[in-house]
């Protein structure tokens, strides 16, 4: 850069790039989303799942498993990018009720590619694959607490959430989870439904919200902290409760919004289309 020559910086929602992610960044303009069927392949799955979440070995999901997914009617996806596997998306096949779905059980995604819309694509990859395959339904399990994850799975692709489970997987040796139970709820992914056809053309689908419950942007750091992990275990049981009883009464997660402070927000209401197994 020549003196007095001011740097020019790439911008992603208003945050400057680093060096290192707007090479990523520029990686990303030529990604490859296909499915994975080797070992070796398989083996940087693991990587990136040690990079993303930072399990002990005993909780770690190993290449065989990967394999079987391959092998079963499952999927494994990987996210190519300049060369480098980015990320990678991996489901189960499930049946219920006389009918059978895919349970979308990974998705991982390299810290220097993250808020590059990664994530988004694998999604997508997902969808079009399992339509193909005459699959419905395409399920998985998030943690409530996590805003931009429940911000990409709710409004950006269409996923409504009407089932909560409290401590899903039991402890975790994941330092994401900072010691809290393994609360999860339920997004489901109805592929051809109406509301899921309009959240991917760009239109967020129009109903009257009953319940609002609410994530505050602090609940990442209380998670971390053992000051204050307390309160961060306190908001976790109030929004089950919250949201345990939301669903009994037939409400169900239609939208998610993100406010200008980073707090994140569950919409509730009813939904109108008639799916269910």
């Amino acid at each position: 850069m020549e003196p007095g020559q001011e740097q020019r910086k790439t911008y992603i929602w208003g945050k400057a790039l680093t060096g290192t992610e707007e090479h990523a960044l520029q990686a990303t303009t030529a990604v490859e989303i296909r499915a994975l069927t080797e070992l070796s392949e398989f083996d940087l799955c693991v990587e990136i799942e040690t990079a993303v979440w930072g399990y002990d070995p005993a909780d770690m999901i190993p290449r065989r498993m990967f394999l079987l997914a391959s092998r079963i009617g499952g999927q494994v996806m990987g996210a190519i990018a300049g060369g480098t596997m980015a990320g990678f998306a991996m489901a189960l096949p499930g049946y219920r009720h006389g009918h059978p779905y895919l349970h979308s059980h990974m998705v991982g995604v390299l810290p220097e590619f993250r808020n590059l819309g990664l994530g988004r694509k694998l999604k997508l990859a997902q969808r079009e694959d399992a339509l193909a395959r005459g699959f419905e339904l395409m399920e998985w399990t998030f943690d409530p607490l996590e805003i931009k994850n429940a911000h990409l799975n709710i409004a950006r692709l269409g996923a409504i959430v009407r089932r909560y489970k409290r401590n899903f997987y039991g402890p975790s040796s994941s330092p994401l989870q900072g010691g809290l139970p393994t609360d999860r709820v339920y997004a489901e992914w109805w592929l051809r439904s109406k509301r899921v056809c309009s959240v991917l053309a760009g239109e967020q689908p129009k109903f009257e919200v009953l319940e609002q419950v609410n994530v505050p942007r602090q609940i990442y750091e209380w998670k971390a902290s053992d000051t204050h992990r307390a309160e961060a275990r306190r908001i976790q049981a109030s929004n089950a409760s919250a949201l345990e009883d939301a669903f009994a009464r037939g409400h169900s997660v239609l939208g998610y919004q993100r406010n200008s402070e980073g707090d994140g927000n569950f919409l509730l209401g009813l939904w109108d289309e008639a799916l269910n197994y």
